[in-house]
């Protein structure tokens, strides 16, 4: 069980996906370029294998903005993009609605 006070901590944020392409040298890491409403990203995220970079663009999803940057692959990654995953299938949380860039979720 997580304590209230520990999710709260989490910055959850409705962003837009602006530019994507495949990191060299992995074929499961896409860099991301998100919008965040009062900034724009970079994100690694692991989704290579089940979303081509055409495909993400435009989508609106949903990003962990407060996760401490991480080295991956030479690439700093400025947050996490939460998508679900069962036996091998990998989908990202989108919002069925509009929504500005950097609203808050939770």
């Amino acid at each position: 069980m997580v304590a209230y006070e520990d999710f709260e901590r989490m910055d959850l944020r409705a962003a837009r996906v602006l530019s994507a392409e495949r990191v060299e040298g992995s074929d499961k890491l896409l860099r991301l370029e998100v919008d965040l409403g009062t900034e724009k990203r970079q994100l690694v995220a692991g989704i290579g294998k089940h979303y081509a970079p055409e495909e993400v663009v435009g989508k609106r999803v949903v990003v962990l903005a407060n996760l401490e940057p991480k080295m991956i692959k030479g690439l700093e990654s400025q947050g996490m993009l939460l998508a679900a995953w069962d036996e091998g299938n990998v989908v990202l949380l989108t919002l069925d609605r509009e929504m500005r860039e950097g609203s808050r979720i939770g």
